[in-house]
């Protein structure tokens, strides 16, 4: 089977999503013949200057199916009306909005959660990665829950010590923040004042953001506690990623976090009042310093979050629409739009 994949090839750090790229990876591994088409330019005139291109790429492929990842990317492949059956794959901040401190949408992502609302009559499979995505799109048939799976020979528990290797004080306990401190969504505020109210000197923060995956492990084996504190998200990559290294945590009810850690030991969900997420992250300190790692990787397998068992479920879903594709006369006319 011959897939295409849609998406921005703009990114500074890693020219397409790291996730995007574990995912074909994970589907190569189960034979399916894959190709990357990467949109250039930002913006959406500079996306749509890519539908002659994509097009004629698409002409000269003879793919089986076309799987467009964000929602620009889902517009890009539709204009092309190549006849291909079209799944999208939606993130989060396509179909939530990008949130701003005070818990509101800001006014220009509004644009874009209009064009998510107005493209998925169009498409025939719509695959989102939480359940509070899933609650977007009530009276649409045709749209899968399913999460992007981890890498678990990579993001795994290390035998050897890296605190050493990274520089880390063996005396202090170390709170990791991954992610742009300067994303108002990504929230890195509440910890830091969090971190305050414990008025400890041997804890410290630690904020990572634009490394390879690489020094991701070895920060999610050496530290003791991870935090996420989003104020709005998807399914965080980076919760399974610290669940699959068996680092302790905290974290808010952002898109599926709450339900990625569920009860594990050690995995704490706090709210946004920086007092309730201080004493969540003094519980998860307390355990990490008695019982050190949590089972975190094991909760990963049981819910069937592996990069192997999620691209087993969307093969699935690629052979069912090239042996039988639905009409699209049904699917543009009957199933309104329902995002918010």
């Amino acid at each position: 089977m011959k897939v295409l994949f849609v998406c921005s090839g703009n990114g500074a750090f890693n020219e397409i999503s790291p996730f995007i790229k574990v995912q074909g990876d994970s589907l190569e591994a189960q034979q399916i013949d894959l190709t990357y088409y990467y949109i250039k330019g930002k913006g959406i005139r500079n996306y749509l200057r890519n539908v002659p291109a994509l097009k004629k790429f698409i002409k000269s492929g003879d793919f089986d199916i076309i799987h467009a990842h964000y929602a620009l990317c889902g517009w890009v492949a539709l204009l092309t009306r190549s006849g291909k059956p079209l799944i999208l794959s939606l993130m989060g901040s396509d179909v939530f909005g990008d949130i701003n401190q005070q818990g509101k949408r800001t006014f220009k992502s509004n644009f874009y959660v209009l064009l998510t609302k107005m493209i998925q009559p169009f498409v025939d499979v719509i695959i989102v990665k939480s359940a509070g995505m899933r609650a977007k799109f009530t009276k649409r048939r045709h749209v899968f829950e399913i999460p992007n799976g981890i890498r678990m020979d990579h993001f795994k528990p290390l035998k050897v010590d890296v605190r050493e290797y990274l520089g880390l004080d063996p005396d202090k306990q170390y709170v990791l923040f991954l992610g742009n401190p300067n994303d108002t969504n990504k929230n890195i505020r509440l910890v830091q004042e969090a971190v305050k109210l414990l008025n400890r000197p041997d804890v410290e923060l630690i904020n990572i953001y634009k490394v390879p995956h690489e020094v991701v492990v070895n920060y999610l084996n050496a530290v003791d506690v991870f935090t996420l504190c989003s104020f709005s998200e998807g399914s965080p990559n980076v919760v399974k990623e610290a669940m699959s290294c068996n680092c302790p945590m905290v974290v808010v009810p952002a898109g599926d976090a709450a339900w990625v850690v569920g009860n594990t030991p050690g995995c704490e969900v706090a709210g946004y009042q920086p007092d309730d997420f201080s004493e969540k992250l003094k519980s998860a300190l307390n355990f990490a310093r008695q019982s050190g790692r949590t089972q975190g990787r094991e909760r990963i397998y049981e819910l069937g979050l592996d990069e192997e068992n999620v691209a087993r479920r969307l093969v699935s879903i690629y052979q069912k629409w090239t042996q039988k594709r639905p009409a699209r006369s049904k699917v543009r006319r009957n199933e309104p739009v329902s995002l918010s």
